[in-house]
């Protein structure tokens, strides 16, 4: 049974972000520039982070951002009215609390001064991932108002403003702009087209560490926007599909933390835009599982556990330690049956490591589904 953690000497900081996925159409002979469609009939954004910032510097992430106290003001009510009211604003019945290890607690900094008027968790992420697909990529999740939020068709981007730098830097500045950004667009920020996917925590791997409790969710699109990065956080953009993503890392154009890569081997499991964009409709009442990895230190490298992974120990005095052993990784992958796991090989950072794999045994609970078991050889790397 889990059981409440204390709030020291760790705070997780609350944040949200978005896989954008759009459906990809085969080129047609008049536009032979266009790119290939993949495999999979989607691709999805990746946003490569600058290499200044002091959170996975250089890697490619989802459009997302920590949780600020305007994404659950109450001053949203008046523009989803009168169409759409609390507590869920038309997302219909709410889907059941799963428990999951570590209950965080709920007493937060950001939370100081909401009252209990603010905006509900599942609202105010899905606003704050919402805002932030903006300030990075430039992309605007935003509907007109009025009814008809049901809809369970694809999703469709807003065009930008014409004065879309102007408005990203007051953004940046102050989120409470976004709120006003959305009054003069006469929208709402579409929370309908996200469904919630996971959720992960940041593991403990050494003091000082920046720490996030993160709300994944799945946006999908019925063609790609316009990204334009925000040249700040964000460097450069591609839409990749997971097999093209998985390309990339093996050619080191680009680095994954732990999470991103678990979620594109996820998305792998699906052969088109539709198979994804229906899966994801049809699990929404289920529930959002979320997990926090266990990070086990090997001779020669490092193993994230997760949930249902055999080593995977509920235990609290891992929310600030890591495991540890004299093994290297291939003795103890040779010791078990029981995978929930990814592996990195020859580092404990997954920028140098030499080896990246995924290794799953056990069955997905409530629904959703794991990623197939991936070994990617050291030696192509």
């Amino acid at each position: 049974m889990s059981v409440p953690v204390r709030a020291a000497p760790s705070n997780w900081r609350r944040a949200a972000t978005i896989m954008l996925v759009a459906g990809w159409p085969r080129p047609v002979p008049t536009a032979p520039s266009r790119p290939q469609p993949p495999p999979e009939g989607f691709r999805v954004l990746l946003l490569q982070r600058s290499s200044n910032q002091g959170f996975v510097p250089g890697a490619c992430v989802f459009p997302g951002g920590v949780l600020d106290a305007a994404d659950r003001s109450t001053d949203w009510l008046c523009l989803f009215a009168p169409h759409h009211g609390p507590p869920r604003f038309g997302l219909g019945p709410a889907p059941p609390q799963l428990a999951t290890f570590p209950v965080l607690p709920t007493a937060r900094p950001e939370a100081v001064g909401e009252g209990a008027a603010a905006l509900p968790d599942d609202i105010a992420f899905r606003i704050c991932a919402i805002r932030e697909a903006f300030e990075e990529a430039g992309v605007l999740l935003l509907r007109p108002r009025g009814p008809g939020a049901r809809d369970q068709a694809p999703g469709c981007a807003l065009a930008p403003p014409p004065a879309l730098t102007d408005w990203r830097a007051r953004v940046r500045r102050d989120p409470r702009l976004f709120l006003k950004l959305c009054a003069q667009l006469d929208c709402t920020p579409d929370i309908w087209a996200l469904r919630d996917w996971s959720g992960w925590i940041t593991p403990f791997l050494r003091p000082g560490t920046r720490r996030f409790e993160t709300a994944f969710f799945l946006c999908c699109l019925s063609e790609p926007p316009q990204v334009f990065p925000d040249l700040v956080e964000v460097v450069d953009c591609k839409w990749s599909s997971p097999s093209e993503a998985l390309e990339s890392l093996i050619s080191k154009e680009m680095s994954f933390a732990p999470p991103q890569f678990y979620e594109l081997r996820r998305l792998g499991n699906f052969a088109s835009f539709s198979d994804l964009h229906k899966f994801s409709l049809d699990r929404e009442s289920e529930g959002t599982v979320r997990w926090m990895p266990i990070i086990l230190l090997t001779a020669d490298g490092m193993i994230h556990l997760l949930p249902g992974d055999e080593m995977y120990l509920e235990d609290s005095n891992f929310l600030e330690n890591c495991m540890s052993t004299e093994k290297k990784t291939e003795e103890i992958m040779n010791e078990g049956e029981k995978f929930h796991r990814i592996v990195l090989y020859n580092s404990r950072n997954f920028r140098d490591c030499t080896g990246y794999s995924i290794h799953v045994t056990v069955l997905p609970k409530h629904r959703h589904v794991y990623p197939k078991s991936f070994v990617m050889g050291r030696s192509r790397l």
